[in-house]
Order: C-alpha cells, then structure tokens, then sequence
C-alpha cells in the first residue's frame, strides 16, 4: 500500500524551510507522494457549507497562510528527486484551463514526470465570488476543462470548441514527459465527483472520509468504470481518512484503494517537523523503514 503525505502550504507549512524540511524527510523515509491543495480566497465568515467536516466549517483560519499548490509542488520538486507530487485539490474551474495545463506540464518536465494534477469544483461560493467566475454549474466548466487540458497536451497545434472555451490551431508547450498525457485525478466526495474520476479522470482522491465510508465509495467507482467501460485495475484510488489507523491499511488495499494519505500540519521549527515527518512514516509505512 502507498502512503502519501499531506502536509504542505498552509500556516506552519507554508515556510520554505519547513516545505524542505519535510519534503526531503517524506522522500527518505518512504512517503510515496507529497500533497498540496488550493483555495485562492477565504472569508472569516462564510455561508457556504464546507463539505468535508460535520459541522460545515473549514478548519483552517482565514487569515492563515495558504501557498499556491503548483508553485509550492515546484519548490518541494527541486529538494527531491524521486517522490511524487500531486494537487489535492487544485480547484479547476477557478482558473483558465489554457494556463494550467501550461503550468501542470511545466511543474512535470520540471519535476522530471512525478506530477499529477487532482482537480475539484470548489464548494465556497463567496471564492467563487471574489474570482468572478460563476458558481453554477462549475461541475460542467471543470469536465470541460479537463478536456480542454487532455487536448492541449495531446495535439500540437490543438484546437477545442466548448461551452466555455474555444480556441483554434494554437501551440501550447511544453507537453507533458509521459507521452503527451498529465495522470489527473478528481477529487471530492459526491458521486458526481465518482463519476467524473471515471469518465474524466485517472482516478479519484477522496478527503476526510470515514475508513467505515470507504468500500461504499469504492463500489461505487468499479459501478462508473462499468457504465464507462473502463477498467477499475487502471484507477488511482487515493484517500485521505478522517479516522484511520494503521491496522486498516490490509482492509482499505483489499477493497481497492491504491494510496492512503496521511493529512497533518507540521511544527514550524525545520528540525522538528523533520522529525514529526520521520515518526509519521514510522507510523504509517512500517514495513518499509
């Protein structure tokens, strides 16, 4: 079982000296990926429910440090060389998919292909406000896209006609290093989310759920690749648990799931968050240390 690690770009893990810190422990102590998710905006006091804890709220203060999830995976990618990096989530409809597959496929020659772009709808409306992008329908502009990242990392010259995006016979480089194709993963919880992990995706990224949640989840992926026609063995099923400890790792690999990570804030002192690394991984990956 793989074991990713989530701990980088907010508050005490938004220095560079922690990001090296842990980046380079993650990496010698056998953490298969480093993690790092987005939100551009926050607000002290929002009306739209975070979905992924029972009281609605999100955890993190507003007024925290939040580093950008691609320009903090370039950094982690310079310290290391060989673990992988991934955005869980980079909130895609947010952004101008012309520039992030740009930046995505930049961040992967940079990092030497270790990268992988999760993507999700958002769920804060006053974020969506402030960029002034449209709240609704944000699903269809995020499967929209995807396609529109696929076809620019596939063809050269590429062009793409869409209900959010249209442009013809441009050049967008560098591409991707593994053939001209981003491992992308979708993220949330939903079955929408579900579904798009199978019919846009490479895989899912679920976050904060119970392990008791897992196998139903899971279920319901093997269903979409069903309707879809896809194999379930070619999936990326990564999890992040809100209640989960080590003895289940035999349990979550049996029902499919290929990566669990560990989410954590570290210590702001290098040294200590180091070590608070080093005792994670010997937690967590046992058989490997």
């Amino acid at each position: 079982m793989r074991v990713g690690l989530h701990a980088l770009g907010i508050s005490d893990g938004a220095s560079p000296e922690v990001i090296r810190a842990v980046a380079t422990a993650a990496e010698r102590h056998g953490f298969a990926r480093l993690w790092c998710g987005e939100h551009v905006v926050l607000v002290d006091s929002p009306d739209s429910r975070y979905p992924y804890s029972a009281d609605g709220r999100i955890a993190v203060p507003a007024d925290a440090d939040w580093l950008d999830p691609l320009l903090t995976l370039s950094f982690a990618a310079a310290v290391t060389s060989t673990i992988e990096l991934a955005t869980g989530v980079l909130l895609l409809p947010e952004h101008n998919p012309i520039i992030v597959a740009k930046q995505a496929a930049t961040l992967d020659v940079l990092s030497s292909g270790r990268f992988s772009l999760g993507v999700g709808v958002g769920w804060s409306a006053e974020e969506f406000e402030a960029l002034g992008v449209p709240f609704t329908g944000r699903g269809r502009r995020t499967d929209e896209y995807i396609d529109v990242m696929r076809t620019l990392w596939a063809d050269d010259p590429a062009s793409f006609t869409g209900e959010f995006t249209r442009f013809d016979s441009i050049r967008v480089n560098p591409k991707p290093l593994r053939r001209g194709r981003l491992p992308m993963l979708a993220g949330g919880n939903s079955s929408t989310a579900l579904r798009r992990a199978v019919s846009h995706a490479d895989g899912w990224y679920g976050f904060n759920l119970p392990v008791v949640d897992v196998a139903e989840h899971v279920a319901t992926l093997a269903e979409q690749c069903a309707l879809h026609g896809r194999s379930f063995a070619e999936l990326t099923i990564a999890v992040a648990l809100s209640d989960g400890v080590p003895e289940d790792l035999p349990k979550l690999e049996a029902t499919g799931v290929t990566e669990v990570v560990v989410v954590g804030a570290p210590p702001p002192i290098p040294d200590e968050a180091a070590a608070w690394t080093e005792n994670l991984a010997r937690t967590w990956i046992v058989s490997d240390l």
